[in-house]
């Protein structure tokens, strides 16, 4: 019965994981100045546990996560989160939009800025992960695992 569960919790976790996608910003551009950030989001879709690759040598750039305003004034005053060191990898945990810019002095201002939307289900966007279906079966999986982690609880 234990290699059962086992065995059922391995194939939750999995399906789960695969479920995420990886998307490298700017693609092999990287985070730089240069690319445009705006177009390279249009046609993905992002969704809770899928992780932004930011691709930057250390020193040369940094990851800011601002609000809306600060992301339109290129300000860091109130910086939610500073990733200093690159390659960086964030994971969006929450829904929403979520704002990036380099802090490093104009270099926002230059173009090196990232909005992304978040939508709070799963996605389907053409990041490095797995294919939608995949995506799709993960949320079914885990709630038979669920009922059946409930089920035995119960007995």
């Amino acid at each position: 019965m234990a290699s059962t569960l086992i065995a059922l919790l391995v194939i939750v976790s999995c399906a789960a994981a695969a479920s995420a996608n990886q998307y490298t910003v700017g693609d092999s551009s990287g985070w730089t100045i240069g690319p445009n950030y705006g177009s390279w989001t249009s046609g993905k879709t992002f969704a809770i546990g899928d992780t932004l690759l930011f691709n930057f040598a250390t020193g040369s750039h940094d990851v800011v996560e601002v609000s809306q305003s600060d992301y339109d004034s290129c300000s860091t005053s109130n910086a939610m989160n500073t990733i200093q060191n690159g390659p960086a990898t964030v994971t969006l945990s929450t829904g929403g939009t979520h704002y990036y810019i380099c802090g490093f002095p104009g270099h926002c201002g230059q173009g090196m800025k990232l909005s992304v939307d978040v939508g709070s289900g799963s996605g389907s966007g053409s990041g490095s992960g797995s294919s939608a279906s995949v995506r799709l079966a993960a949320g079914p999986a885990i709630a038979v695992a669920a009922g059946v982690f409930l089920k035995l609880a119960l007995f």
